[in-house]
């Protein structure tokens, strides 16, 4: 077992290092958290095995013992499922990312962007490498999708994304399983993942060849290029059931009559 370094605890999940920051996003996203008997306990994170590279570098950036063990299995999805594990079972360790934001236990609805500063890009990156996906849909488009379980991690994605592209999106739990579904296309993908993926940036390698791959993506000059959403107001939505005609409405407004029929139809059935 390596020797313990004495300012381990200072360096290590320091998140305005791009490093940490990439790799706390990821074992938030894709870790778990174990507290056993007395001191004992452990963080783990399985994945593919063909992503175990992303597992040597969490080792490398660990200034405590870990390890990386493979195994194969049957799962749902394949016959011979192999997979890589890193442990960590350092109490110090532990702690630490504990108090950052790693809860112990299940965590899917509870984690949440850190308190204390950190680098956002790749924060997000980790987030979108454990729990997103990015590349081509069957149309051809690019897209950047994380499904997530936690609001305040989608709603986090809402907000950066925003600020990065221009693009506004609103989060809804999945009826189905209660899970957030947070997509973007075509150029606004590019952009989100031009943004992440920077170069020589910590990343599963596949996922950063499919950003390099949709950056290479032109719209064809024959399509539309929907305009942006413009928001309902809660002066335009008390206008408008004051007025209570669509026609009438779409005049005052500034708005299409099909969009005032729509939005009083929502607010009549608080849909």
């Amino acid at each position: 077992m390596a020797e313990q370094d004495p300012s381990a605890a200072v360096r290590f999940m320091d998140l305005q290092d791009p490093r940490y920051a990439y790799m706390f996003g990821f074992l938030q996203a894709d870790g778990h958290l174990t507290q056993g008997a007395g001191r004992k306990g452990r963080l783990t994170a399985e994945i593919n095995i063909r992503d175990v590279h992303i597992l040597r570098e969490f080792q490398q950036l660990t200034p405590y013992y870990s390890s990386i063990t493979e195994r194969v299995r049957t799962t749902n999805f394949a016959e011979h499922a192999h997979s890589a594990t890193w442990t960590l079972c350092a109490l110090e360790a532990r702690t630490v990312v504990n108090e950052l934001g790693i809860p112990y236990g299940k965590k899917s609805r509870t984690i949440k962007p850190p308190r204390a500063g950190f680098s956002r890009p790749d924060y997000m990156r980790g987030i979108i490498d454990a729990d997103g996906s990015l590349g081509w849909t069957a149309q051809g488009f690019p897209f950047l999708s994380l499904t997530s379980a936690s609001t305040a991690i989608a709603a986090y994605l809402c907000h950066y994304a925003k600020k990065i592209t221009g693009t506004e999106r609103t989060i809804t739990r999945n009826k189905r399983d209660g899970i957030y579904n947070v997509c973007y296309y075509k150029e606004t993908a590019q952009q989100l993942a031009a943004h992440l993926y920077y170069p020589g940036c910590l990343a599963l390698e596949h996922k950063k060849a499919n950003a390099d791959s949709i950056a290479g993506w032109v719209r064809p000059a024959d399509m539309r290029v929907a305009p942006p959403r413009r928001r309902w107001t809660p002066s335009e939505d008390r206008e408008l059931l004051l007025i209570n005609n669509p026609a009438a409405a779409a005049s005052a407004l500034d708005r299409t009559e099909r969009s005032c029929a729509m939005r009083l139809w929502r607010l009549r059935t608080e849909r």
